[in-house]
């Protein structure tokens, strides 16, 4: 078939008084062809207009393809019922053709934005290697969308205590905030509603208010709106962590930084510049930061236990001794956690990441407590176990080592076994159990009652075996 620049040309020939023979000659196509482009008179490549053998079961295909939930092997396998056989590849193509189950294209919106007018914020979790071990994180970053001025952190958890410390820290090192913050629909920031109807949480907002910005979200499924702070996560991913070591959250967070001051400093072929330069034209555009900025903490109330020790997170903080048995407040900030009881400062601790069931104790602890748990006297029962034997002294010190000050209940335990069964029972006992490093005082007498039951106590005979006694 002609295309359309040889079909227009036949046309343009005729025109100029060319006959067939000369058109067909000059144009290397055969005369038949020119006849019947000349008959048509239509420059146009005329469609070419085949039989669909899926014609007739158009309806039957359109109705299967709902029933069957867009499985298209379903529906195959249901027109075979019908005794219509056909290929998969057949049935999308005709599927593609009539519209059945493809979405619309609609081509991707283009945003630009002054200097100064939105900044767009989101999160992204990454699995990253830090230390020895692959461990989730959540990678927040924020974007001036005019410049691309881009500063990203990741943290552990990602909750709005998180959410407003990284913010802060961003908006510190941008040096100001843009009119409106654009972000998605997450729950950390958002209370209720999504898109044009959502409505920020009152501690978020007020948040905003402190640095003149406000929060908007954009409408559910319209990842282009946020495309500016969306891409950035890519390059974090390839661009960032490959090749790199982290030793922990914070060497991975004092790398992110340098490397992000880097990238705003790097030329850009999209904009043809770099972000830095533009961001000399947007920050006169920022809003000022206050002069004043307060510590961004969360505040907790906890009991001070018996020990002297505050619990946050899985992880333990000391206090004066005067304060067992009393409320504290907590406040936990980024880098540290500050103890107080009312308006007094108790104790400043750097912050140990949760869960990890650490202990922070006071650099200078109170005599009572050195004398209490440092220096505390052998109890009477422990140094007279510690002279029965080896096997017992061993297991003595060993439980004195595990337990710490909680030890005294062990140790009195261990001493009623003494006082209790035969010595040299209890020595084989307790060399049994040093040799599978078993401490677990209730399994030790259960192995001592057992070793000692036909030795020491007279055991009763079922039937049976009174049966065999008497034949």
């Amino acid at each position: 078939m002609l295309d359309l620049d040889i079909r227009r040309a036949v046309l343009e020939l005729r025109d100029r008084g060319q006959g067939v023979r000369a058109i067909a000659r000059a144009l290397k196509v055969s005369r038949n062809s020119v006849r019947r482009v000349l008959a048509s008179g239509k420059a146009e490549v005329p469609a070419i207009e085949r039989v669909e053998s899926l014609g007739e079961h158009r309806d039957r295909i359109k109705a299967l393809y709902a029933d069957c939930q867009g499985n298209r092997v379903r529906v195959i396998e249901e027109l075979a019922s019908d005794g219509v056989e056909i290929s998969y590849s057949t049935l999308t193509a005709f599927c593609r053709r009539h519209g059945i189950g493809v979405k619309e294209k609609r081509p991707a919106g283009r945003y630009d934005f002054a200097p100064g007018q939105e900044m767009q914020h989101d999160t992204s979790p990454h699995d990253v290697r830090i230390g020895d071990k692959v461990r989730r994180v959540q990678c927040a970053s924020l974007v001036l969308c005019f410049s691309r001025i881009i500063y990203a952190q990741v943290y552990p958890q990602w909750n709005r205590f998180g959410a407003k410390v990284f913010l802060t820290e961003a908006l510190q090192v941008i040096g100001g905030a843009a009119t409106r913050c654009m972000l998605d629909n997450s729950s950390v920031v958002i209370a209720r509603g999504t898109g044009k109807n959502a409505v920020p949480a009152p501690e978020m907002a007020a948040f905003a208010d402190r640095f003149g910005f406000e929060f908007a979200a954009h409408e559910l499924g319209d990842a282009n709106r946020s495309a500016r702070v969306e891409r950035p996560f890519h390059y974090i991913e390839n661009n960032f962590y490959p090749g790199r070591s982290f030793a922990d959250l914070a060497d991975l967070n004092t790398q992110l930084a340098a490397w992000c001051q880097r990238a705003n400093t790097s030329f850009k072929k999209h904009l043809m510049t770099r972000p830095i330069d533009l961001f000399a034209t947007e920050r006169p555009s920022l809003k000022a930061l206050p002069i004043y900025i307060p510590e961004v903490y969360d505040l907790a109330c906890r009991m001070v236990d018996v020990e002297g020790f505050v619990c946050l997170h899985n992880n333990r903080y000391q206090v004066p001794d005067s304060m067992i048995g009393r409320k504290v407040e907590v406040r936990e900030s980024k880098d540290r956690v500050r103890i107080f009881d009312g308006s007094k400062e108790l104790a400043v601790y750097p912050r140990v990441e949760r869960g990890l069931q650490k202990r922070s104790m006071l650099a200078d602890p109170s005599p009572t407590r050195s004398r209490r748990v440092g220096n505390a006297a052998p109890l009477r029962q422990e140094q007279e176990l510690i002279g029965v034997g080896p096997e017992i002294a061993d297991l003595t010190r060993r439980l004195r080592a595990h337990h710490g000050g909680r030890a005294v209940r062990e140790i009195r335990a261990l001493h009623r076994l003494y006082l209790d069964y035969p010595t040299d029972a209890l020595r084989r006992a307790a060399a049994r159990a040093l040799q599978y490093g078993l401490l677990d005082l209730v399994r030790i007498e259960k192995m001592l009652l057992a070793e000692i039951a036909g030795n020491y106590f007279r055991l009763g005979m079922n039937d049976d075996d009174q049966d065999k006694g008497d034949e």
